[in-house]
């Protein structure tokens, strides 16, 4: 079964729409803990739009799991990033007008920016991952950089329109989670998965964690947060 990483940015979304105090991410995420997840993730990105560098700094002291930050190549966010020492970096593509991350990182196109970051991580002791589309060519420019994990976007997947192209793009997934395991690579995989298109993916041999977010924080809005972690959790 793979672990659970549950991505708390838009508890901090809804926070920011009046600019208030809450819902506090870091008490959602203590609620995630005692939920059964596995990590919790967050995203600061460049515009800060949810999640800011304080609720960084006190999920760092409170979180007792595992704490995963994603984060752009950004000079300042990488230094944020080594100031702080989350336990994982992901490094993941970032546009200022897009809604949510709308792709893999291109670690081909951007390996020596990309290789600088992770170098600076590692100085850190922070564990660093690649969050990448399911294409060969990225899987072999993530392992020429030297990480030892690779997160595949699933976004093609859950996406899809029709049972026809779903499969298409699972088989796309299947193949990448193979060859990149044979690269001697740990696989997790996230983005667009929910509570009706998470199992499949789950079934996958060799994916290790899964990543997901917005459709755990809009199942809690009717069910409660603890509820749709674990709910989650018996679907994966």
């Amino acid at each position: 079964m793979p672990r659970l990483g549950v991505n708390i940015d838009h508890i901090a979304t809804l926070r920011e729409i009046r600019h208030g105090i809450e819902p506090d991410p870091a008490f959602a995420a203590l609620i995630v803990q005692a939920a059964g997840a596995d990590s919790i993730v967050v995203h600061l990105r460049e515009d800060r739009r949810h999640i800011k560098e304080r609720d960084l700094r006190i999920l760092k002291e409170v979180v007792k799991i595992k704490l995963n930050l994603e984060m752009s190549t950004n000079d300042d966010v990488v230094k944020i990033a080594c100031e702080i020492k989350p336990d994982q970096a992901t490094l993941v593509p970032e546009k200022r007008q897009e809604i949510t991350t709308e792709g893999g990182l291109d670690v081909a196109i951007n390996f020596k920016k990309i290789k600088e970051v992770l170098r600076k991580l590692k100085q850190q002791g922070i564990a660093a991952s690649l969050f990448i589309d399911p294409d060969k060519k990225q899987i072999d420019a993530a392992k020429r950089a030297g990480v030892k994990m690779i997160e595949l976007h699933t976004g093609r997947y859950a996406d899809a329109k029709g049972d026809k192209e779903q499969d298409q793009y699972f088989k796309e997934l299947e193949s990448a989670v193979n060859y990149a395991k044979d690269k001697g690579l740990a696989v997790f995989a996230g983005h667009g998965l929910n509570y009706y298109n998470v199992a499949r993916v789950a079934k996958i041999k060799g994916i290790e964690e899964l990543n997901i977010g917005y459709s755990i924080v809009c199942r809690a809005t009717l069910v409660g947060l603890e509820r749709a972690v674990r709910q989650m959790k018996l679907l994966i």
